[in-house]
């Protein structure tokens, strides 16, 4: 008879110990505190013939989104496969998700957790992971979908809950449900302080009423619980960025660059991609960025294999070599990814059409303007942007899209279409600084309808 994690699942192992460190893992994967590697070491310790720990691994590897680790990923599904017998059926089911994963098929790996989690709404680890592949394939109604499917099979007693609530403010909040995304995420920091998602989840709410001021009270509020030894913090400080640019503050703005978007703060692509968005959007004002983007890039592992693995990394990468003035490089690294999606035998991987429909069409408008044709920019970004949920991220990041149009026609492109972007902007949140410079930008002293 299998064993039982602490939510009831089955569960492969009878090691007590080996169970313990694998749920303090979980706990590190859901609330970014420190990363879960040692804690499935001593789960793999405790019980070396238990599957689950490997494919665990394997899973967080992959959630990195960075290819160099790949090869290990692989060889820990290798040591799972191996121990694949003993497994429970759920585990087994893991195992075939982050197998998905690993050969690039996303889509099938969320359904594949979303089939598991009918049968088992408290596997925290199937909720974990399926957001973080929504978020990263852009499916906006998986990310409110299926926390909501399974919370009401929850105990709010249990230590994960608040977690899994804040999986639920963030899909709320993709899915513009504003109000009701900040008051999920409020109850589950009121459960549990530690709960960084859900300061996310609220940040973004913020973001998105144009509540600049307020946010950044928001996250210096919670900044003691996220800002030190928890592997989200890199990206709360751009949120806080974020809001700085919308107050137009751009010294505050490169302070936070400066002190936590740089360096040795720089870990992962993950990271390095929020660097560059924040430089880039710095770049579109005029700043001059090029010395910081040129940093940036001398950290960034970008060789052969990274160009196409993930076309929201591989426009990012592109923004800092345009903002570092390397359009040489950005052109070559373009060329690479387009090769790449063109390839047939990466034809299964979710990343082959979001390459074709968004990632290539975008990295091509973003040399245009950076070439100076900034109509050719215009008539090629504007399409993308019906589009661009499917790139993945949230709406805050792919606002650099819009944000682009707007410099591209306040440059000499398409001053009706630039206008139309500034109305829309109007009508969903009060105007900033930010918005009203734009408006600015955009206003032709003769009167004349470009």
């Amino acid at each position: 008879m299998a064993h039982q994690d602490l939510r009831g699942n089955p569960c492969g192992s009878s090691s007590a110990a080996a169970r313990d460190a694998a749920e303090r893992a979980l706990w590190r994967m859901m609330s970014f505190y420190d990363v879960p590697i040692a804690d499935l070491d001593a789960a793999i310790a405790a019980d070396p013939g238990w599957a689950l720990p490997h494919v665990m691994k394997a899973g967080f590897l992959l959630s990195l989104t960075e290819p160099a680790l790949v090869a290990e990923a692989a060889a820990h599904l290798a040591a799972a496969r191996d121990r694949a017998e003993h497994a429970t059926p759920r585990e087994r089911a893991h195992l075939e998700a982050v197998q998905q994963v690993l050969e690039g098929r996303w889509h099938g790996a969320c359904r594949t957790w979303d089939e598991l989690l009918v049968q088992h709404p408290r596997d925290a680890l199937a909720l974990q992971w399926a957001q973080l592949w929504d978020f990263y394939r852009g499916d906006l109604a998986g990310l409110r979908g299926r926390p909501a499917r399974a919370l009401p099979e929850w105990d709010e007693g249990d230590p994960l809950y608040a977690h899994v609530l804040a999986l639920y403010a963030f899909g709320l909040e993709e899915n513009h449900l504003q109000p009701q995304a900040e008051e999920v995420g409020r109850r589950a920091l009121a459960i549990d302080a530690r709960a960084p998602w859900a300061v996310h989840a609220v940040a973004h709410v913020m973001e998105m009423q144009g509540r600049f001021e307020e946010g950044g009270a928001w996250l210096r509020q919670h900044q003691a619980a996220w800002a030190e030894g928890n592997g989200f913090a890199a990206h709360l400080w751009w949120h806080k960025a974020l809001f700085r640019l919308e107050a137009l503050d751009i010294a505050g703005v490169l302070r936070l660059v400066d002190s936590h978007l740089a360096g040795e703060a720089l870990q992962i692509t993950l990271q390095r991609v929020d660097a560059s968005a924040m430089l880039w959007r710095l770049h579109l004002l005029g700043e001059d960025v090029a010395s910081r983007c040129a940093a940036l890039l001398e950290g960034w592992e970008l060789g052969e294999e990274a160009a196409g693995y993930y076309a929201f990394n591989d426009v990012h990468a592109v923004l800092a070599m345009l903002a570092a003035g390397d359009l040489h490089r950005a052109e070559a690294w373009v060329a690479r990814c387009a090769e790449r999606a063109m390839t047939p035998e990466d034809a299964r991987r979710a990343n082959h059409h979001m390459a074709r429909e968004v990632g290539l069409p975008l990295m091509r408008g973003l040399l245009a303007w950076q070439r100076g044709a900034a109509m050719d920019a215009c008539e090629q970004l504007y399409p993308v942007r019906t589009l661009a949920q499917r790139l993945g991220g949230s709406h805050a990041q792919r606002d650099l899209i819009d944000l682009t149009l707007l410099a591209a026609a306040a440059s000499g492109g398409h001053r009706a279409m630039g206008r139309a972007l500034v109305n829309e902007r109007r009508m969903a949140k009060p105007l900033t600084p930010l918005t009203r410079h734009w408006m600015e930008a955009l206003r032709d002293p003769e009167g004349a309808r470009a």
